[in-house]
């Protein structure tokens, strides 16, 4: 049986679907630190510095609908840190629940020696229940916590780092 989405490289023409699905999140204070909703154009220089070679962003598709995303981003500007990227999954409300954030992950994992990656991370807020258990089934650990880092609607929140490192 074939896969019910199809994922790709993303292209300009996909930066709107991707921030709309991003902004999905926002109201729930699960998943991003945003308060308010982001728009194309602030968007803009974070799309541009994701490059196949290196910091690939995939979107997926069902039936020609954008249905979420996948981002490696680089984990720290500093040069001893190229191995590693930091991942960020989104995936549409209508889609949520359906395996996509688990087969996301798992090509990014496998995808990672060929980037010249060594290590994946993910911030994922400690409140965050579902991100963290996908993240641990797929093998990434507890590398720490930053306590009450973030405040959304006055309730203080901290950030888990989970890491996992990546064999060729």
């Amino acid at each position: 049986m074939s896969e019910p989405w199809t994922i790709r490289d993303a292209v300009g023409e996909d930066l709107p679907g991707i921030v709309a699905i991003y902004n999905q999140t926002i109201a729930s204070r699960e998943v991003t630190a945003d308060l308010e909703p982001v728009s194309v154009a602030q968007r803009a220089d974070w799309f541009a510095a994701h490059k196949p070679e290196r910091h690939p962003l995939w979107v997926v598709e069902r039936d020609g609908q954008l249905v979420g995303w996948l981002s490696y981003s680089a984990f720290h500007s500093r040069a001893a840190y190229d191995a590693t990227a930091e991942l960020s999954i989104y995936v549409d409300q209508s889609e949520r629940g359906k395996g996509l954030g688990r087969d996301l992950l798992r090509r990014a994992i496998a995808h990672a020696p060929g980037i010249g990656l060594r290590n994946l991370v993910g911030l994922i807020f400690l409140h965050n229940r579902a991100s963290l258990g996908l993240f641990e089934t797929e093998g990434f650990a507890r590398w720490g916590t930053l306590p009450e880092v973030a405040e959304l609607d006055g309730i203080a929140r901290s950030l888990v780092i989970v890491g996992r490192r990546i064999t060729s």
